[in-house]
């Protein structure tokens, strides 16, 4: 309750870092995988003496450059921007906790932003030898790039006993070595070098299929069926990293998708099993798409042909992002802190002492309805909107005040045996506070009514 409330009507605050996010991810793992591939296309060209690839990787280069350069970093900055409005206390602790690991980070990205445009402006201007040179020192500063986030990714999900156990002592930094390399960092770490791969591949083919198949066929078939190498390791290792990955989630995070798997027959899916199936058809997808149109006939493989496997690889990582994300449910980093912030040490002391009791936007003397605003804004809008993303006026429509208070009494005892407990966070505070929540949700459930009778809406108390 010491930072204000970043209200974005209709999609939620959530989803903006999640849009933002899902093309970050498929510029950021394209910069680690294609740093691969541009090093390993040029010295294949050069033992081989194909003048003509060369011409190709150099225009693949630019493009390579303008779209990690520019697009990467820019939304790279505005997942910062977006998760320190979104959620600030789990960003401080991941600043605080993680404060120089961020730092060798960024020294890490300033060397691969100064090479890859070091890359692409001497071509032909040093040697071949030193302009390989450039590219492995690229291709190696952007792998430990992924390195480090990967620790700081995987500790939201799974921080491990030793960091939880002086989570709140002011001495977590002492333990920054066991919350990097947590129980999920190994498998996601070669789970992400896949996923790189695979995106090198896929964007490699987009600037592939721009040859002229006519004019030029051993060209684009050397280089459209060597792309589409790229994509084959991956997806064969893909389904075992994945076990792996998932085999180092906690019992309880797995729940979800294991219940959601074993209720297939009833139609019983949850938000997890659902992206996950979707992972899997959009990935074999591309398995088909790449074969039939790149492989067996990569003279005729076409732009468009080329977007449409961007699009599919497109889906497939936007699920993959998002069931990581809901398999921290209903943490935002596991066992320590929920989603809306709320630190699991902390709900004795908000039950006994008050939610709002130190909360600097709104006064003790504020109108019950101001005070459940409060309320609801502080716990329930990482998750819901009014009546967008998960909209309280559907989701409560047709419940009287008294089904209201039900519901949040059960939220507030968060018993194991809860059908909410599995991925929605303890409503804390005191009974006083529940109940200027359920008044207020209550406005939310009742059917609209015409202006000229709609009673006035108190207004927030301000300091």
């Amino acid at each position: 309750m010491n930072y204000p409330f970043w209200n974005v009507p209709h999609i939620g605050s959530g989803w903006v870092i999640g849009l933002i996010a899902i093309f970050h991810v498929m510029i950021s793992h394209f910069a680690v995988g294609g740093g691969l591939y541009l090093p390993l296309a040029e010295r294949k060209a050069l033992r081989e003496g194909r003048q003509e690839w060369l011409d190709i990787i150099r225009g693949h280069s630019k493009f390579f450059l303008v779209l990690t350069g520019v697009f990467g970093a820019v939304s790279g900055v505005g997942i910062w921007f977006a998760i320190g409005l979104t959620n600030p206390e789990a960003t401080s602790t991941l600043i605080h906790n993680f404060v120089f690991g961020w730092a060798i980070e960024w020294v890490f990205f300033m060397v691969e932003l100064s090479t890859a445009a070091v890359y692409y402006y001497t071509w032909n201007r040093v040697s071949a030898e030193l302009h390989l040179k450039i590219g492995w020192l690229y291709a190696v500063a952007s792998l430990f790039t992924l390195v480090i986030i990967n620790g700081i990714l995987t500790f939201m999900l799974t921080p491990g006993d030793a960091w939880l156990a002086v989570a709140g002592t002011g001495h977590e930094a002492s333990r920054f070595w066991q919350a990097f390399f947590n129980p999920t960092y190994w498998p996601s770490l070669f789970l992400r070098m896949a996923v790189c791969t695979s995106l090198a591949g896929i964007w490699a083919l987009v600037t592939c299929s721009r040859i002229d198949g006519t004019q030029k066929p051993k060209l684009k078939t050397g280089l459209v069926r060597w792309s589409a190498k790229w994509l084959v390791p991956s997806f064969v290792a893909m389904p075992l990293l994945l076990g792996w990955y998932l085999w180092q989630v906690p019992e309880s995070q797995r729940a979800l998708l294991s219940f959601g798997m074993t209720t297939i027959g009833t139609g019983a899916f949850t938000q997890v099993t659902r992206t996950v199936l979707i992972i899997v058809m959009t990935s074999a997808t591309i398995v088909g798409v790449v074969y039939f149109f790149a492989w067996r006939s990569p003279t005729e493989f076409s732009f468009s042909h080329a977007l449409a496997v961007l699009l599919l690889g497109l889906v497939a990582t936007a699920s993959g992002e998002y069931s990581r994300e809901m398999l921290r449910k209903p943490f935002v980093i596991g066992r320590h802190m929920f989603s809306n912030g709320v630190r699991e040490r902390d709900m004795a002391r908000f039950n006994a002492e008050g939610y709002l009791t130190h909360s600097p936007w709104i006064t003790t003397n504020a109108p019950a309805l101001a005070r459940g605003e409060i309320m609801f804004r502080g716990e329930c809008m990482a998750c819901h909107t009014t009546d967008g993303y998960r909209p309280m006026k559907r989701l409560l429509a047709g419940r009287d005040r008294e089904a209201i208070g039900n519901l949040l009494g059960m939220l507030h005892d968060y018993k194991p045996d809860s059908p909410y407990h599995a991925f929605m966070p303890p409503l804390v505070g005191t009974k006083e506070e529940i109940a200027a929540l359920g008044d207020y949700l209550a406005t939310l459930s009742q059917p609209a009514v015409a202006p000229d009778t709609a009673p006035a809406k108190p207004a927030l108390a301000r300091r």
